[in-house]
């Protein structure tokens, strides 16, 4: 039996298909994937419910194409923490990666979590196969540090999560934490500030002592 390959999308569909996913993430970071509907979408599209569904035939297509984008973007800063580089530097360096997008990609952070608070329902296969083994091979490399004396010994996996957690933070908790701040410290300047303190918290920690 014959297949065929697909036909390419068209300039006209890929921009289409570019301001659906836009409406999307926009609708489901505020509302999450159960609050969010079709119609919502379409309507932040600024197209018809029938002319969406030419695109996208139905909403989980859509959160599952965001997801993957998400994913892909997420896991970018932790592929290139590089076994060769110096460890303080590359982890100071992944530190900053995460705040710059916590800062540039709230939305994204918190379609993300929405996602996760609800049993990672429809990523579980992602968590479960690329995620895991993109963290279980840095988590080697950050173990092969420790082994050298390049810094202290701890569990490389839940240091991760750990920089996860308090960068991440500040895109999730991002009204919180501007409030607590106050107008004086809540600015732009805020992601600086906490860049400075949780190198000082992480690298200074990993520190070889002596």
């Amino acid at each position: 039996m014959d297949t065929k390959a697909p036909r390419p999308r068209t300039r006209i569909q890929t921009e289409k298909r570019e301001l659906i996913l836009e409406a999307a993430l926009e609708v489901f970071s505020a509302h999450g994937f159960r609050g969010s509907t079709i119609d919502q979408i379409a309507e932040a599209a600024g197209m018809s419910k029938p002319n969406l569904l030419y695109y996208f035939r139905r909403k989980e297509e859509i959160h599952e194409t965001l997801m993957q984008r998400l994913l892909d973007t997420w896991l970018a800063p932790l592929k290139e923490l590089d076994d060769i580089g110096d460890p303080l530097t590359e982890l100071r360096s992944y530190i900053r990666r995460k705040l710059e997008m916590a800062r540039d990609f709230p939305r994204e952070s918190r379609l993300f979590a929405n996602e996760i608070l609800q049993g990672a329902p429809r990523i579980k296969p992602m968590l479960e196969g690329e995620l895991k083994s993109l963290v279980d091979e840095k988590a080697e490399v950050i173990k092969g540090w420790m082994r050298a004396g390049k810094i202290v010994k701890t569990d490389p996996w839940h240091l991760i999560f750990s920089i996860w957690a308090t960068t991440q933070h500040y895109a999730d908790f991002d009204v919180q934490v501007r409030a607590v701040l106050g107008p004086n410290r809540g600015g732009d300047g805020r992601f600086e500030d906490a860049a400075r303190f949780l190198e000082q918290l992480f690298v200074d920690g990993l520190k070889p002592k002596g």
